[in-house]
This record gives C-alpha cells, structure tokens and sequence, in this order.
C-alpha cells in the first residue's frame, strides 16, 4: 500500500497497489474525489481498482453530510452469493456437471433453461414479499416495480455470471455474481440527475459532469438524500433476492441430478453506501466495486474467467475503512479486449484447464481471462485486508 496527496486534495489516497500499476486516469479520478470538501480523512483505492464513472470501481470513500450516487454505482446492490454443497469434487463427474447446466439441443432443461440471461427477463412476474413493502411516493420505484418484477431472479450481461466451482477444502462449491438490473440502474440514473440539477443550481465545486459521469452530491438531511438513501436499500434488497432466487433455482438443478445438502448462503454486496462509524466519526461510507471486510466477516472475491475465486475472512483493518477488493479487476476496456485478444488463445486456456466455459466468438472477449488483473497480485496486495479461508477454481460458467 502506498499513500499520495497531490496539491488541491482535501485528504490522502490510499492506494493498495504498486505505483505505476494503476491507469492514470483512475488515479486522477481518485484525485477528484479527495479533493472533495466533505470528503473524510482519506480515500481507498483498492487493489482491483480502475476508471468508472465519477469514482472508480474498487474506490472507497467517507463523506461527511452528503452522499454521491456515481460513488454506490449504476448497478446498485451488485454482489455476489456463494454456497458450499455437501458434494466432495472427487465423486462429481463432468456428464453430471452437463446435466445440471442443461440448455442444449441434447440436454435439456438445466441451469440455463431456467435463468434468463443478457437481457432476457421472466415471462411472470416473480414472487417476492419485498414487493408488497415497496417504500411508496418514490416514484421511480412506482415506475418500474412491475417490470421490476420480472427482472427478479435474473442473470443479466457484462461481467455477472454463475459458476460451478472445487474448492480447495474438496467441496464442490455455486457461485453467483448478480444486481439490481435495469431497476437499480433507472434509480441510480434518476438521482444522479438530481443530484447534478441540484449542484448546478447551487454552483458547487465538483468537477463538470459529463453525462452520467461526475460527483453530484445530495446531502443527506435533504428530501432528495433521503428518497435516494431509501431507494438505494430498497435497490439492495432487490438485488439480494434477486441472487437468493437463482441460488435457489440452481440447487433445485443438482437436487435433480445428485443427492446433496447445501451451507449457509454467504452475500456481499459491492456497490453501495452505508453509514458506519471510523477514526471516531459516523460517516457514510461510499463502496464503489468494494467490499466490506470487517474483523472476522466472510467475504467472496471472485476472479475472471478461468481463474481462482476465494472466500475470505476481513482483518478490520481500519486504514481501508475495513474493505478489501470486490474481485480481480479489468486491466482492458471491453472494447480494447475484443479488438485485441486473440480467440484461440483465450479459449486455450479454458479448455486446457476442462472449464465448461462462455467464450465462444470474438464478442465474448471482453469478459475472457485476459482482460482482467491478475487474481492472484490482487490477492497479494491486500494480504493486510482479508485471510483467504478457501481458493475456488472454476468448473463451469454461465454468462449472459
């Protein structure tokens, strides 16, 4: 870890990565949000950290009297699930691991028949009780709670997936990495608009916006901050339900194809905004692709596609605000993965390692291996924040 603070900053940078690791658009970006006036003591830039929209995904910052939407994110709640099955990875075979993804011309039914996927949404509306508790004169969340209903228990697209995956304790373990879909999203979009109104109106001192970009802010003791704050947990509970929908729609899959039990659920959410208190101060703490990572909690740190995930117990260290990394990182823009990885290669090293995998065309590229960090220097550099309780190496993906 090393720390930085450039002339116009309010507070430090913390930065758990080697200099010169992290694009330099990124670290301005982390320049930007510590130079915030209500920013608090110092900001985190975690070790998967790279550019996002205001704030970087893997950033981490507390702000006093105030909270910023493009700090939680566009997909509010994203997160990841994990569950350990009473399956020893010695007695799973690779016809059964088929059987429970399904989706093919020859077998049918399966993991795939059943979890839409990109932007296919439920045909029904789902079943969830957070529905009938909707918070109500938002209308944002009147607006989009019936197709929100039909988002519920949905994969989605970009880097959200499931896996099937060995454990190095010899269990075969799920996995899913979901969010809040489009009803996160018209919420996140809806205040940042808000927010940016507002702060034009009141000439505030944040860098231009660009877009959906930038760090409009809502202070917390205002209307508007506190349908966004009500809206944003509303999102998170969604999200939740959403990724405890497909947990369960995929151990009914290996309920059909082998005898087993299943552990206690574990659920990180990545992207959100929580008030806690640090260095003797309630502040909301934004974390943007960051996760929490308190002494003796459980997390998930999932890697690409190819490559090891962990579950991980937090150390508390209190100079990250007790946060660790949300997962490897991209180190390639989607667009520069397409155009620049080579397919073959890619897949190669898929199928070298027997993944049932979803690179299957030039366009699955920017979700292959190569275009993220390397798993295992991200696990490295924040050996100060998390024990790595148990490494996951992938069996099978299932991306939108």
């Amino acid at each position: 870890m090393y720390k930085f603070k450039n002339e116009g900053m309010n507070v430090p940078c913390y930065v758990w990565s080697e200099k010169g690791s992290i694009e330099e658009s990124c670290i301005q970006q982390m320049e930007n949000i510590s130079s915030l006036p209500f920013a608090f003591h110092h900001t985190v830039l975690n070790a998967d950290g790279h550019t996002g929209y205001g704030m970087p995904i893997g950033g981490v910052l507390a702000t006093e009297g105030v909270v910023i939407c493009n700090c939680v994110g566009v997909d509010i709640g994203c997160g990841m699930c994990a569950v350990r099955t009473s399956i020893k990875y010695d007695e799973f075979d690779i016809d059964t691991l088929k059987r429970i993804l399904g989706g093919s011309k020859e077998l049918k039914g399966g993991i795939r028949s059943h979890i839409p996927v990109g932007r296919n949404h439920h045909k029904k509306a789902q079943e969830w009780a957070g529905f009938d508790d909707a918070p109500m004169g938002i209308q944002i969340i009147e607006d989009q709670l019936s197709s929100a209903a039909k988002q519920l228990g949905t994969l989605g697209g970009g880097n959200h997936f499931i896996e099937i995956q060995k454990g190095d304790d010899g269990h075969v373990w799920i996995m899913v990495h979901s969010g809040s879909r489009n009803f996160g999203y018209q919420i996140a979009k809806t205040y940042n608009k808000i927010a940016q109104d507002l702060c034009k109106k009141w000439h505030s001192n944040i860098p231009e916006p660009k877009g959906e970009d930038g760090l409009a802010f809502l202070p917390i003791d205002s209307d508007e901050g506190q349908d966004y704050l009500t809206a944003m947990n509303y999102a998170l509970d969604f999200a939740l339900a959403s990724r405890l929908n497909m947990i369960e729609a995929v151990k009914k899959e290996f309920l059909l194809q082998i005898d087993c039990t299943f552990d206690e659920v574990i659920n990180k959410h990545h992207n959100f905004a929580t008030m806690e208190n640090h260095f003797g101060r309630n502040v909301m703490v934004h974390r943007k692709g960051a996760t929490s990572a308190r002494k003796g909690e459980f997390g998930i740190i999932p890697g690409s596609q190819g490559t090891f995930s962990y579950i991980v117990e937090g150390k508390g260290n209190s100079e990250s605000f007790c946060s660790c990394s949300h997962g490897a990182g991209r180190k390639m823009s989607r667009t520069k993965a397409q155009n620049e990885l080579n397919l073959e290669e890619e897949q190669e090293k898929l199928n070298s390692q027997g993944i049932l995998h979803a690179i299957r065309g030039k366009n699955d590229l920017d979700e292959a291996a190569g275009a993220y960090k390397d798993i295992g220097e991200v696990m490295a550099n924040q050996s100060d924040l998390v024990d790595i309780k148990v490494e996951l190496s992938p069996l099978a993906v299932i991306k939108g």
